[in-house]
């Protein structure tokens, strides 16, 4: 989809997923491409109905926390766009983890037992739930790789004083037992995700998506125990069968590697994997909604002046 031009805009910032439009000093216009990423690069195609699922689960998942903590979200004027508040970011991802998988269990493998200054158990195996859930925040690249930081880092260098860590500490924490609430009754595990804040004066906001497959890993509770014992793989709904992928086929977003070439059954496997994903995760059938270019901008409009 191409940029547009908005009324009142003052910016624009491609993200590796997002496209995203300031409008005056106050609001966001915040479009939901179909563009992928993995290991922090935007793969060669785009995955069909990735922005109407990404948009629509993270609406749902806003107004479903909206009573633990503000967030940004003010409209969804089209499937795949989003209009809220315009926050000053801070320069980190509060990532929670309820299991021992992905980044943390290749830490963990890797015989190191802390992960962004917070100690892993002995015993451990893959996919095993932690005592509790454990943040491992990471910094937020304008480019590039994200880094692991820890608390200690964060508030030493100015990334957040103390009393924010503690609200954003807290914030996260609750917002993933509600997604592990909302996840449990969907017969869903939510094993880990992110969660983006920024601030509007002295108030701390939730921000960008909220429990979508690229910002979480969801597995099948049904046999999840089962699995376990046996030493199985977890079925889980996520992007990391992306990322799994692309590791088998000697990618990872190093220097010198190259994307590997996608077919275009592979692209329609990553859609429908997609929206398997909404419809397990909302309890809903997904019902595309294609809309022109013109359709999304007149709907844009429309939002925007109604900000005024």
């Amino acid at each position: 989809m191409a940029s547009f031009q908005f009324s009142g805009q003052t910016k624009f910032y491609s993200g590796k997923v997002r496209d995203v439009y300031t409008i005056g000093d106050n609001w966001l216009v915040m479009v939901a491409s179909d563009r992928i990423s993995a290991f922090d690069v935007i793969l060669p195609r785009p995955i069909p109905f990735k922005g109407q699922v990404l948009n629509q689960i993270a609406a749902y998942m806003l107004e479903a926390t909206r009573d633990i903590c503000p967030n940004w979200l003010l409209s969804t004027p089209a499937p795949n766009v989003s209009v809220g508040k315009r926050c000053v970011p801070f320069r980190i991802e509060m990532v929670v983890r309820g299991n021992c998988t992905g980044h943390a269990w290749r830490t963990y493998q890797s015989g190191k037992r802390e992960l962004c200054g917070v100690a892993l158990p002995e015993g451990l195996k893959e996919n095993d739930f932690f005592p509790s859930p454990i943040i491992t925040p990471s910094t937020k690249a304008e480019a590039g790789h994200d880094e692991d930081i820890s608390r200690e880092q964060i508030i030493a260098t100015g990334l957040a004083s103390e009393e924010e860590f503690s609200v954003l500490e807290k914030y996260a924490l609750q917002l993933f037992e509600r997604g592990k609430q909302i996840a449990a009754k969907q017969g869903l595990i939510l094993v880990d995700t992110k969660y983006e804040f920024g601030k509007i004066g002295d108030t701390i906001y939730l921000m960008d998506e909220v429990h979508t497959p690229d910002s979480s890993r969801y597995f099948y509770a049904d046999g999840f125990e089962k699995r376990q014992a046996a030493g199985e793989r977890q079925l889980q709904l996520s992007k990391e069968f992306v990322r799994e992928w692309l590791i088998a086929n000697n990618f990872m977003g190093k220097e010198g590697q190259t994307v590997p070439a996608m077919s275009d059954d592979w692209v329609n496997t990553i859609s429908n994997r997609y929206i398997e994903l909404y419809e397990k995760v909302i309890g809903r059938k997904f019902l595309p909604e294609p809309l022109s270019e013109s359709e999304t901008r007149e709907r844009i409009e429309q939002s925007i002046a109604g900000l005024k």
